[in-house]
């Protein structure tokens, strides 16, 4: 009796946030669906033009109508504020497209109950089979590079199906948008020394239209992270013992919040990034003679820097290697050069990889 008290008072403390953009067909059912488990719901409409807005509210969710599509980055923004104002302790969102099973609601706040200053990301990479091969590849390297980022291993980075307490969220500033608000959200709470922890979510492709843009929004994904990483290990290359790097008013948010010097700077980092992995790779071995345990975040994985300098170098060999890939399965020859190359170059670095 008592434990089902104490978890009707927990459940009091989360409410789903959803951000949503020409969802009118399928946002209904993601409420009624999330209204289930918890008891309140709010909305995002991220200008859309259709009904998204009534249809969920009709459902029974508060509605955040914003004028004009900004993306989902300033919407989760404006959620996350409306969460906290209105007094919650923690928010679980999910998407408006019905990619996210409600009925997998439960599982996080079952890990929430024990491990409630963490945050829980859903995880689709047990069920390789269901996630098209071009985008499983794409998400196993990305966990490799933001897992680095922030210093632990995360199974899978771009499932936007998460639970956020969000005494977790006031901690750090954010300044990207779109969706790579989710990759700066993981990146920061790991390099504050937070845990990310992960729960197993259903998989469900295909059903209906995303907005992910494939191309541009991986680029702005992952030259954020390698403006992160150029930034975090120019610290811990000449710092001692300091594997969380982020700290508030710091330097890459300086930059973040001003959008004319940032769009150069990630180019900038992008050009540099392998020069600089020679640079870090030469102070690994020979600083520490003068700064003890420099690099503290690398030496904690006790692997050294040379495999994250090959796999980052390897970049430059996956992309011919895809196109031959798809050259040949063009002209009926099946062959597969991308996958393995992966899997031996993009590990978990942590060990505890499948």
């Amino acid at each position: 009796m008592e434990n089902e008290k104490q978890k009707n008072m927990i459940s009091e403390k989360i409410c789903i946030i959803i951000p949503a953009y020409k969802a009118g067909n399928t946002i209904h059912q993601v409420v009624t669906g999330a209204l289930k488990h918890v008891s309140k719901v709010i909305v995002a409409d991220d200008g859309s033009e259709d009904n998204t807005a009534k249809a969920a509210s009709q459902a029974g969710a508060e509605v955040i109508k914003i004028d004009r599509n900004q993306g989902k980055g300033h919407a989760l923004k404006l959620l996350f504020q409306k969460a906290i104002e209105d007094g919650y302790d923690v928010a679980i969102n999910m998407d408006a497209d019905t990619q996210h099973d409600p009925d997998d609601i439960p599982k996080f706040i079952k890990a929430h109950e024990q491990y409630p200053k963490d945050l829980i990301v859903g995880s689709r990479m047990h069920e390789k089979e269901k996630i098209p091969r071009g985008r499983y590849n794409s998400m196993h390297i990305a966990r490799f590079f933001i897992s680095l980022a922030a210093n632990q291993f995360i199974e899978d980075t771009q499932c936007g199906f998460r639970l956020y307490p969000l005494s977790l969220i006031k901690k750090f500033h954010l300044t990207t948008e779109r969706y790579a608000t989710e990759t700066e959200i993981l990146v920061k709470t790991g390099d504050i020394g937070a845990k990310i922890r992960t729960v197993k979510v259903n998989t469900i492709y295909g059903v209906n239209i995303s907005h992910f843009r494939p191309v541009r929004d991986i680029d702005t994904i992952t030259a954020y992270v390698i403006s992160y990483l150029w930034v975090k290990w120019l610290i811990e290359g000449v710092s001692s013992d300091r594997p969380y790097t982020y700290t508030a008013h710091n330097f890459r948010d300086w930059i973040g919040d001003r959008k004319f010097i940032n769009n150069r700077f990630m180019v900038f980092a992008w050009l540099t990034i392998f020069p600089m992995l020679i640079f870090y790779l030469f102070e690994y071995l020979f600083l520490p003679v003068f700064i003890k345990n420099n690099f503290a975040s690398i030496r904690r994985m006790n692997r050294g820097f040379l495999p994250v300098f090959f796999s980052a170098y390897m970049l430059l060999i996956l992309v011919p290697l895809g196109v031959f890939d798809l050259f040949f399965r063009t002209i009926g020859l099946k062959v597969n050069f991308v996958d393995p190359f992966i899997k031996r170059f993009y590990p978990d670095l942590w060990g505890q990889e499948d």
